[in-house]
């Protein structure tokens, strides 16, 4: 089969991030008027996001924390993530950087939770034991437009309240009602644990295009609420896009957890594969092929039921155990189907070629990215480029050329 030439190009987006991320944090910290009382005890709430520079932003708060004679450590608040264990989330958190010695502070992973009151809610709500127990906690989140639904607050500071400090008990209790869950019951959720718990501050982070910080935020329990909804119309503007909306094959190099929540942001892909929801329109891509898992997902191939290839190397770094607690908790069962699986990149693509309807091989619309977070670069086919050259945010690097060496695919 004629599998066409690519060629990369680059993508200009807006490219307005912080430099000094220490600087900022402290800044922030110290003119919002929180105080955090001496001898306190205050647990620092950090997700499982792969959120740019989250190791500095964690041992900057650390460090603010220390400063005002209290006794900062870290609790991992992410729901049911690193197969729903506390060995499991720490490892999340130490791939990322978090590690003890580095922040200067102990981590205290543990599933155990404690119940808030509901008031009129129907659910449960829950809280991490450890958090719960300190004096104050801290919690830091990316905010973004969410991969499993969209409102007014979709994935941020509330939904880490709502979520991820609630463990695994309150990623059952939410998931249970499907993407109804997620739309209807985060906010009232999260305004339990901010009115129950002892969230004394929240730190909102948004990202441009290029997966840097963009914005730092420091706000108090009665802010979140509304300023997470103006946080979350920046990232909306901030993220990057495919230069295309039609194409007939999408390879994406590497999916994980550390990149979304979803392995690849569905934002990005046009997928959400959701029972009972629509569909983006746009963009509108036949195939996609899924060849690897970052090693920071630690198995966890959430996500890769949104492609329609995989390979093999792919599939044999799953672990299905961690993989499946993940999916079963969502609720979102087509995210864990496992693909078709080709014994190698250009088998995948092959394979891919031959289910995209009547058309020539040579011929077909392929976008390569490295994944969902990188699409500054990325390689495309001569139909694309075709499309696309005349955009004065896109510029040719180099000629076409062969994407494989042997089976595998080229480096990027």
């Amino acid at each position: 089969m004629e599998i066409p030439k690519m060629i990369k190009i680059k993508q200009f987006f807006n490219s307005e991030h912080i430099d000094d991320i220490e600087r900022t944090v402290t800044d922030l910290i110290i003119s919002s008027g929180i105080k955090i009382k001496k001898g306190s005890s205050v647990a620092i709430a950090v997700g499982s996001r792969g959120i740019s520079n989250i190791n500095r932003i964690v041992k900057t708060i650390v460090s603010c924390v220390k400063e005002s004679g209290a006794f900062p450590f870290i609790v991992p608040a992410m729901g049911s993530h690193g197969g729903a264990t506390a060995e499991g989330q720490k490892k999340v958190l130490e791939g990322y950087g978090i590690t003890e010695q580095y922040i200067g502070a102990p981590i205290k992973s543990s599933m155990e939770v404690v119940e808030l009151p509901r008031g009129d809610l129907k659910h449960r709500v829950y809280m991490d034991k450890n958090a719960y127990e300190a004096d104050a906690t801290i919690i830091i989140n990316r905010i973004k437009p969410h991969t499993d639904f969209h409102g007014k607050h979709e994935s941020g500071l509330m939904k880490m309240c709502a979520i991820g400090l609630g463990k695994h008990k309150q990623a059952l209790e939410i998931h249970k009602y499907s993407a109804r869950g997620l739309k209807e019951m985060i906010v009232p959720t999260a305004r339990q644990v901010l009115k129950y718990g002892n969230i004394i501050m929240g730190i909102g982070i948004v990202e441009n295009a290029y997966d840097q910080v963009k914005i730092i935020k420091v706000l108090k329990p009665s802010e979140i609420e509304d300023e997470e909804m103006k946080l979350l119309n920046i990232a909306r503007e901030s993220m990057p896009c495919l230069p295309t909306d039609k194409i007939d094959v999408l390879i994406i190099d590497e999916i994980g957890k550390d990149i979304s929540g979803t392995g690849a942001d569905t934002n990005i892909i046009g997928r959400i594969r959701i029972r009972g929801e629509n569909e983006p329109q746009k963009p509108d891509i036949t195939n996609i092929v899924m060849t690897d898992l970052t090693e920071e997902s630690h198995g966890n191939g959430l996500g890769v039921g949104l492609a329609d290839f995989i390979t093999k190397r792919l599939f044999e770094k799953i672990d299905l155990k961690v993989t499946y607690e993940n999916v079963l908790t969502s609720n979102f069962l087509q995210r864990g189907n496992i693909p078709i699986i080709a014994d190698t990149d250009k088998q995948a693509v092959e394979y891919a070629l031959r289910t995209c309807g009547p058309i020539e091989p040579a011929k077909a619309r392929i976008i390569r990215i490295k994944n969902t977070l990188k699409l500054d670069e990325i390689y495309v086919s001569e139909s694309v480029l075709d499309e696309i050259k005349h955009n004065s945010n896109i510029r040719i690097l180099g000629e076409f050329k062969d994407m494989f060496n042997g089976d595998k695919l080229a480096d990027f």
